[in-house]
């Protein structure tokens, strides 16, 4: 399993979200995050006045999907963000080796008084 972290425009990210729903991925988050590569900031006009702004608006996407599946998944990407201008975004591949648990499936009395998950028990892991 892979973690695939995406940060793209704005306006692209609708984009690439419709294109993601007919791909074979197991789950997607979707964050506004701002911040800066290359570009370093940007100037902006506000009522005749030009202003730097440190950091640029962007929309992470972050993905997990299968290994062999990856490739398949950047190219989704890649084909849907690029506009060919700096600061399209970038792409960043992890391993997802965790453990993850589905919330509802945790019955109250399996969480001790100190929030701790029991050792064992009947908890359904999810499939990273």
């Amino acid at each position: 399993m892979k973690t695939v972290i995406a940060i793209v425009r704005p306006f692209v990210a609708e984009r690439i979200l419709e294109a993601l729903q007919l791909a074979p991925v197991e789950m997607c988050t979707v964050r506004e995050v701002k911040g800066f590569g290359r570009q370093k900031n940007y100037l902006e006009e506000y009522r005749g006045g030009d202003y730097a702004l440190a950091f640029i608006p962007k929309v992470q996407i972050t993905i997990w999907v299968e290994d062999f599946r990856t490739e398949e998944i950047v190219r989704l990407i890649i084909t849907h963000a690029r506009t060919g201008r700096m600061g399209d975004g970038k792409i960043f591949i992890l391993p997802a080796d965790m453990r993850g648990f589905e919330i509802h499936d945790i019955a109250k009395t399996e969480v001790s008084d100190d929030g701790e998950l029991p050792e064992d028990g009947p908890l359904r892991l999810l499939a990273f």
